[in-house]
This record gives C-alpha cells, sequence and structure tokens, in this order.
C-alpha cells in the first residue's frame, strides 16, 4: 500500500492578504480542500496523511519526526509553503530535509490542496 503525506501551513498560520496565494482563500477552503484531497488518495488506495507546519523554527522538526514515524513513498508540500516568496527559506529546508531524512521517498508540489493526488500520482 503506498503512503503519502501532505506537508503544508497550518491553515491558521496562513497569511491570506499575501498576494502569491490564490485570490479567495481562507482556513475554511483549505481545511475542505485537504479532506477532499485524502478522501480522493483513499479512494486510490493509498495511506494519506496531514504534517502541518507552522512557519517558524518548529517546522523542519515537526517535519523530521513526521518522517521518521512512517515511510513514504511520496511527500506533497503544498502551494502555501512554496509560492509566496517570504517563505522560500521554508521551502528549501523542507526539501532538504526530506532529502536528508528520506531520502527514498518522492517530492511533487500541488498547486492547491485539491490537486495534491494528482501531484503525487505523478511519482508513485
Amino acid at each position: 500500500m503506498k503512503r503519502v503525506v501532505l506537508v503544508g501551513l497550518d491553515p491558521v498560520t496562513v497569511d491570506f492578504s499575501d498576494p502569491a496565494l490564490p485570490p479567495g482563500m481562507t482556513v475554511e477552503k483549505i481545511q475542505d480542500g485537504v479532506k477532499l484531497a485524502l478522501t480522493g488518495m483513499a479512494e486510490r488506495g493509498w495511506v494519506a496523511e496531514v504534517c502541518f507546519i507552522k512557519p517558524d523554527e518548529t517546522a523542519v522538526l515537526t517535519l523530521e519526526r513526521h518522517l521518521a514515524a512512517n515511510r513514504y513513498d511520496c511527500v506533497v508540500i503544498g502551494a502555501g509553503v512554496r509560492l509566496p516568496p517570504k517563505h522560500l527559506n521554508l521551502f528549501e529546508a523542507l526539501v532538504n530535509t526530506i532529502h536528508r531524512c528520506a531520502p527514498q521517498t518522492s517530492i511533487a508540489f500541488n498547486t492547491g490542496p485539491i490537486d495534491s493526488g494528482a501531484a503525487a500520482a505523478r511519482w508513485i
């Protein structure tokens, strides 16, 4: 059985005024999109989880702990982490954490929570 983890900012920490994010996004829209993504992955027969991080010094440690708990076939990094230029250092740190802690794991990128399954499917 394939295992996937979605890595994204905890929705309550997202700065929705950032012009790099799609207009109209809300905490609820992110939460609903994640639920749909997890349901879609389960329908594909995958075990899928979410690893929400905060955009601070705890992010890498949170991801390290998550990666240590299970072996994953793919890690999908959310658009909220990689799109805003202010998160570039965080994005690089997460990619390097995956590379270091789970080198066998594919890395994929979504454009929003709903297409996370398609992103993972490109690499599984």
